[in-house]
């Protein structure tokens, strides 16, 4: 009984560190992707934004208009300055919206 007893907790182990191992990948395979990949302001259409909708908002998918200058979308590196929308170009940096 005693045998069975540490063969189950060393099975419980085994499965446990397999689940810490797979967790502890998944953020470095995160941080890889977004290595390739800018944070661009005031390029997104209403509803279409990756996150940061500002005030009222909870993250991806809530900007309330097109092009507003506190949401950003993924782009790739280097092209945020170089995306041309009704309101002016994509930002590297938040939009103030000019009264």
């Amino acid at each position: 009984m005693k045998r069975q007893s540490i063969v189950t907790a060393l099975a419980v182990a085994a499965l446990a560190s397999g689940v810490a191992l797979a967790q502890d990948k998944k953020p470095a395979a995160e941080k890889d992707k977004m290595a390739d990949k800018d944070k661009c302001y005031a390029i997104a259409l209403a509803g279409k934004n990756d996150c940061a909708a500002g005030p009222g908002t909870t993250c991806a998918g809530t900007s309330k208009v097109d092009y507003q200058g506190n949401a950003w979308s993924l782009v790739a590196k280097g092209t945020c300055n170089t995306i041309k929308t009704a309101k002016g170009t994509g930002s590297l940096t938040p939009v103030v919206a000019k009264p």
